[in-house]
């Protein structure tokens, strides 16, 4: 408990974070910056994935980060493995060399080593909000549709409804439309949220 102009106030708890990397040096480096968030407890990191579906029951990890290169054979089967057994878990690839597409987009997030600290702890951050806010899964067609796409991105860039509309040659009540649609597909309210799902999907310019 922490206290708070005399108050007791319940502490917010940690998200426990597993690092796969086979690179030391990289691994400590994420856990110190990590650490220092005061959001995250960085547990012990594996260096391999060998025997990883068999580990994860014991380390229980909210967030895991791992090299995607260690899993290059049968990747998305392997994640659907792990996702059946922990499905709150988030999963984060952590890339500093090039992947493969097919690689790569088996994973939803992709955390870049080369980014400076602020922007890991962001993407982590931003991962978690919109992992809190898929409480109910979307329905019927998932795929956004071209004029979808499109909103989405210009959302992303931070544009109000208004300007969306003038810059599409469309009125506000269809923005608003696709927006709804955009928030049923993906199961994502913020802007934040909807930021990182168009920069995941590599759909920013």
């Amino acid at each position: 408990m922490v206290f708070l102009d005399g108050k007791e106030c319940p502490m917010k708890a940690l998200r426990s974070v597993l690092v796969v990397e086979p690179s030391e040096i990289i691994a400590e480096g994420l856990r110190v910056i990590l650490t220092e968030n005061r959001s995250f407890n960085v547990l012990a990191p594996l260096y391999n994935a060998d025997n990883l579906e068999e580990r994860l029951p014991a380390i229980c990890p909210d967030i895991l980060i791992i090299n995607p290169t260690l899993m290059a054979s049968s990747t998305r089967q392997r994640l659907n493995t792990i996702m059946r057994m922990r499905p709150s878990m988030i999963v984060v690839a952590l890339v500093y060399q090039y992947v493969e597409p097919a690689l790569s987009d088996c994973f939803r997030f992709q955390l870049d080593i080369r980014a400076g600290r602020s922007a890991i702890v962001s993407l982590l951050q931003s991962a978690m909000a919109i992992d809190e806010e898929e409480e109910t899964k979307p329905i019927g067609n998932y795929e956004l549709s071209d004029r979808e796409t499109d909103v989405l991105v210009l959302v992303a860039k931070g544009l109000s409804s208004k300007e969306i509309a003038e810059t599409l040659h469309i009125s506000i009540h269809t923005v608003n439309s696709h927006r709804k649609n955009i928030t049923h597909k993906t199961g994502i309210k913020s802007v934040a949220g909807l930021a990182v799902y168009a920069m995941i999907h590599n759909l920013m310019e």
